[in-house]
């Protein structure tokens, strides 16, 4: 039996951990933090993450906590646009709250195979084993070692020294989720406004809402986080458009506002050797505007999965992996860059149907 350890209890780290079970690893799960958490409120869910999901028998359970969303862009007044000639799937997601996503990955790893305020220093790779360092001064032995820890990877950094995450320079973003109101229940998924801002709210779950607000160029942060958001998301709110977005920022506690620098994990010159693979935002974290890393993270999960399934070794497997990852990713980044440049809610509305169309038609399948 394959000896896995996989550092990162969120999203992807625990659905590794589910996926390799499936094909017989005897996985553990290390987390720094003292508890499974998860960064973020909701998170949107491509059927392309759904498949896996379902490979590792969760999806009804996923679905069931989740709102399905068919989206529209919106200017900064209201008038909704779409692309015309892309299939309605380049439309249709499912936003989920990202802590019950959380919980339950958790409970289908099973929490006996999770060490919490367990936190990895590096590893030493040998021939026939892995050495993974812990603070602590002790070392566990494994056969497979996979970093899903995130965009502040430490076994990245063992991995490419010197491929800390950077700034995406004045790139913030603000969220959180409330209890539901009068707002709409189809929500204004993305609106896009001037001063490179973006932002919309949706349900991600029954009985929860999600507001977001994004600015490329955030310029000086000033006051509170309320404010800072409230500031950012006039831009999206003209002729009386978006006044619940507003008052829904106003009666947020200021405590449960996340507020982020957007920071982006630079192209790497390796995402893996024999016996240690990145996965995730840990080997290709980008910026939110996308919203579609989560899903193709646990796109990462099902294609390491057969091909570890396929083998004939681990190093062969994981080599086949990182080719397979990187060359989609290539595209992934240049279909970001002109989403983030876009000019207008028509021109995003084009160029993120054009992505999505193509993430969902190109998207491996075992």
């Amino acid at each position: 039996m394959t000896r896995t350890v996989i550092v990162g209890a969120g999203l992807v780290g625990l659905t590794t951990a589910a996926a390799l079970r499936l094909i017989g690893h005897e996985v553990t799960v290390l987390e720094h933090a003292p508890r499974v958490r998860a960064a973020g409120a909701g998170i949107s869910l491509w059927p392309n993450a759904l498949r896996e999901f379902d490979a590792i028998g969760v999806g009804t359970e996923v679905r069931g906590m989740g709102s399905a969303v068919d989206a529209w862009f919106f200017d900064a007044t209201g008038r909704p646009t779409r692309a015309a000639g892309y299939d309605p799937a380049a439309y249709q997601l499912l936003m989920v709250p990202r802590a019950g996503l959380n919980d339950l990955l958790a409970d289908a790893v099973g929490r006996d195979r999770i060490r919490l305020g367990t936190h990895v220093t590096g590893f030493t790779e040998h021939d026939t084993h892995v050495d993974v360092h812990l603070a602590d001064g002790a070392r566990l032995r494994a056969d497979l070692l996979i970093g899903a820890d995130g965009v502040y990877s430490d076994v990245r950094a063992a991995l490419a020294p010197g491929s800390a995450a950077v700034e995406h320079v004045g790139h913030y973003a603000w969220r959180a989720v409330l209890p539901s109101g009068a707002e709409r229940p189809e929500g204004t998924m993305v609106t896009i406004g001037p001063g490179r801002t973006r932002g919309g709210y949706t349900r991600v779950a029954p009985g929860q809402t999600m507001w977001w607000v994004g600015q490329f160029d955030a310029g000086e942060l000033v006051g509170s986080k309320r404010d800072r958001a409230l500031r950012r998301a006039r831009n999206v709110a003209a002729s009386g458009w978006h006044d619940e977005l507003l008052e829904m920022i106003a009666a947020t506690p200021e405590d449960t506002i996340l507020e982020n620098q957007i920071m982006l994990v630079p192209e790497l010159p390796r995402w893996t050797t024999d016996r240690v693979a990145l996965i995730g935002d840990a080997a290709h974290g980008l910026s939110p505007h996308i919203a579609a890393g989560g899903a193709l993270g646990i796109e990462d999960v099902g294609v390491l999965r057969a091909e570890l399934a396929a083998g004939p070794d681990t190093g062969t497997a994981l080599a086949r992996y990182e080719h397979a990852r990187r060359a989609r990713f290539a595209r992934v980044r240049e279909h970001a860059t002109a989403i983030e440049f876009a000019d207008g809610a028509a021109e995003s509305a084009e160029r993120y149907a054009a992505f999505s169309q193509w993430m969902l038609t190109t998207a491996p399948t075992d």
